[in-house]
C-alpha cells in the first residue's frame, strides 16, 4: 500500500460540518441542515432575505397506530416578508415537500421575529487597467471579424486582468 496517503481523501469543510450539524438540527428542531441552506432557492431571493425556517413540528402520535400525520413548517419572517409567504404558502409547502421528496408539510405557521440575513460578501472591482495592458488585450482581440464578439473579448480580457495582482 505504498503511496496510499493515512488520511484518506480530502473533504470539504462543508461536508463536514454538514455531518455534525445535521444530526442536531433534526433532534432539536426536525430539520435538515439541507432544508435550511437551499431555503432561498424553495422560496425566492425575495422571502429569503427576510425568513428562514425555524423547525418542523410534528403532531404528536398517541400510539404506533395512529397514522401519519404531516408537520408544521414554522418560519421566522420580518416584515413585508411574512404577507408574502402567507400568500404564497401552498406554493411553498409544494416545494418544500418535493424537497424533502415526501408529503412532509402541510401547513406553515408565521412567527414574526427579526432574521439575521446572511450578507453575501461584496464583489470586488477590478482595478484599473494601464494603457499598456489595454493596448495588449486590443492586439490579442484585434485579428477578431466581429464587432460584437470582439468588444466582449476585451471587456472579458480587462476584467481577468484587472483582477489580477500587477
Amino acid at each position: 500500500m505504498a503511496g496510499k496517503r493515512p488520511f484518506g481523501n480530502p473533504v470539504p469543510v462543508s461536508d463536514l460540518a454538514a455531518a455534525i450539524l445535521d444530526p442536531v438540527l433534526r433532534k432539536r428542531a426536525g430539520l435538515s441542515i439541507g432544508l435550511v441552506q437551499s431555503w432561498e432557492e424553495i422560496v425566492g431571493p425575495r422571502i429569503a432575505a427576510k425568513s428562514r425556517p425555524e423547525r418542523l413540528q410534528w403532531p404528536r402520535r398517541m400510539g404506533e397506530d395512529d397514522p401519519f400525520r404531516p408537520a408544521t413548517l414554522i418560519v421566522a419572517c420580518e416584515g413585508l416578508a411574512a404577507l408574502h409567504l402567507q400568500h404564497e404558502s401552498g406554493e411553498v409547502i409544494g416545494r418544500v415537500n418535493s424537497f424533502l421528496g415526501f408529503e412532509a408539510v402541510d401547513r406553515i405557521r408565521i412567527v414574526q421575529k427579526p432574521v439575521l440575513a446572511m450578507e453575501k460578501p461584496a464583489r470586488r472591482v477590478p482595478r484599473a487597467l494601464s494603457f499598456a495592458e489595454k493596448a495588449e488585450i486590443a492586439a490579442r482581440v484585434q485579428p477578431i471579424e466581429d464587432e460584437g464578439l470582439r468588444g466582449a473579448l476585451e471587456k472579458l480580457g480587462a476584467s481577468v486582468r484587472g483582477s489580477r495582482r500587477r
